[in-house]
């Protein structure tokens, strides 16, 4: 079997038994065929151990930075996991192939001043206002990824509960609880800005589509000019604002996890580190001998 015939094999397999997105299956795609490159003519279920290490050696080349070649290695090496399943392969050739070590920088997030700030912004006697206002609030209230923001369909929503309900990774439903500012602002949205257009998805641009992440990311640039917002301002900011409010005033890390929809509690830590950092911070700005 050749090896783009694998490679199709163990997207199939990531598609359908790990239930895997579009978007992490892309990357897979991506990353081992460069590795396919990289091997030239040599089959992959006769690559070796060097080949692997070689292979490193070829990301580095390309420029790609230490957490780029992480992750490549990673698709890798669950090829070869897939392969030792399918009985293609008796040994794997990644077992004795280190990671290479990244530094994992800091998430970016705004403070609860520049968030007021901005939730400020739309103007509220127009419905395009009402419908960023509600989205913003959302977002800040609920950690979601813009993917899950914007697919946000009207049945998800349970304002008087006060939770809703997200398709996230892996096609994974969540339910997060929803804070009553933002739960107003949806209602807002609904009474007075979004109309009677014949769709399940909650958020619409004015003709009736469902608005997408990119349409939104510029949104919420354009708010965070209009806030005197310095700061690079994305959706994935408002996300890590979500997570490390909640760990400074004593939120649970294993809460927090579940509402970012974490499938591992160290992917939940970086934010740990955020408060830490800050603490510092702190310290040598106040205590009289630091």
């Amino acid at each position: 079997m050749k090896n783009d015939d694998w490679l199709d094999r163990f997207i199939a397999y990531l598609r359908i038994e790990r239930g895997l997105s579009v978007n992490t299956l892309a990357s897979y795609r991506h990353d081992l065929t460069l590795y396919f490159e990289h091997l030239g003519r040599t089959g992959v279920v006769q690559a070796r151990p060097s080949d692997v290490s070689e292979f490193l050696r070829f990301l580095y080349g390309r420029r790609l930075k230490p957490r780029s070649a992480a992750r490549a290695l990673a698709a890798v090496r669950g090829l070869y996991r897939f392969l030792l399943l399918e009985k293609a392969m008796s040994q794997n050739p990644t077992a004795v192939v280190e990671t290479p070590r990244a530094f994992a920088p800091l998430p970016h997030f705004l403070s609860v001043d520049e968030v007021d700030r901005l939730l400020a912004t739309p103007d509220l006697s127009q419905p395009a206002g009402l419908r960023d206002r509600a989205m913003i609030e959302v977002l800040y209230a609920t950690g979601l990824r813009v993917s899950e923001l914007v697919g946000l369909r009207l049945d998800g929503v349970n304002l008087e509960a006060g939770f809703l309900r997200c398709l996230g990774k892996g096609s994974k439903e969540r339910v997060v609880p929803l804070g009553a500012s933002a739960r107003e602002a949806v209602k807002a949205y609904l009474d007075s800005g979004r109309g009677a257009h014949p769709t399940e998805i909650l958020f619409l641009t004015a003709r009736g589509a469902p608005l997408s992440r990119m349409e939104f990311w510029k949104i919420l640039k354009t708010y965070a000019e209009k806030a005197a917002i310095r700061k690079n301002i994305s959706p994935h900011v408002l996300r890590h604002s979500f997570a490390t409010h909640l760990l400074e005033r004593g939120a649970d890390l294993r809460a927090v996890q579940m509402m970012l929809g974490h499938a591992e509690i160290s992917t939940t830590q970086i934010y740990t580190h955020v408060i830490r950092e800050r603490l510092k911070q702190i310290y040598k700005s106040f205590h009289p001998r630091a």
